[in-house]
């Protein structure tokens, strides 16, 4: 029989095992999902093209990323995967961002590039990836990739552990929403009018 303080700590931890393994994409009781009104699936519903275009394609001139996440191609619905496939021209950069709903595994097939993350300590992890080097960014956190050659691009290949791991742009999502600049400039302890030609320099 358990005693009050052990059960509580039983409560607590079988709470939270439920809720880690609540923390990913839900599990299905299917060996996959079928949009509503849908056909019966064959061979196209289970196959993405939509990196061909990338393949074959030209170098853009900005960055790029070509994802092929359960919007693009519903077949992953509940299948805990996808994939994205990112172009960085010669100086690009991925701005600073976050994935809330998986860590990321990046395969550079092309190129080198300077790739880090900071930890909930603030401490920064960074490296400098060669062609066929792999990191991690671990879910969750804030991470960046950029190609410092002044002449050769770089590509990518990402993988996450969810049918939509999600984007979360800082640059974008700080200074491209509806948060007054007052708390902006407070957060950022600078004023007003350089909240302002920050969000002016993004839209530009």
């Amino acid at each position: 029989m358990y005693s009050g303080k052990k059960m509580i700590f039983v409560i607590v931890a079988t709470l939270a095992i439920a809720q880690t393994a609540l923390a990913g994409d839900p599990d299905i009781l299917t060996d996959f999902v079928v949009p509503p009104n849908s056909p019966p699936p064959d061979g196209n519903f289970f196959t993405n093209t939509g990196f061909r275009s990338v393949v074959n394609g030209s170098v853009p001139p900005t960055f790029k990323v070509v994802k092929a996440a359960v919007e693009q191609f519903p077949a992953l619905n509940g299948q805990s995967v996808s994939y994205a496939m990112l172009i960085y021209p010669a100086g690009a950069v991925n701005p600073v961002h976050t994935h809330p709903r998986s860590a990321e595994l990046l395969f550079l097939t092309r190129g080198t590039l300077q790739v880090g993350f900071v930890d909930t300590t603030n401490k920064l992890y960074t490296q400098t990836l060669q062609q066929g080097d792999l990191f991690v960014f671990p879910k969750g956190l804030v991470h960046f990739q950029y190609n410092a050659d002044p002449k050769l691009p770089a590509v990518a290949l990402s993988a996450f552990g969810s049918a939509n791991a999600g984007t979360v742009s800082l640059p974008n999502s700080l200074f491209n929403s509806t948060i007054d600049d007052s708390v902006l400039a407070l957060s950022f302890k600078t004023d007003v009018p350089t909240i302002q030609k920050i969000k002016a320099g993004l839209k530009g």
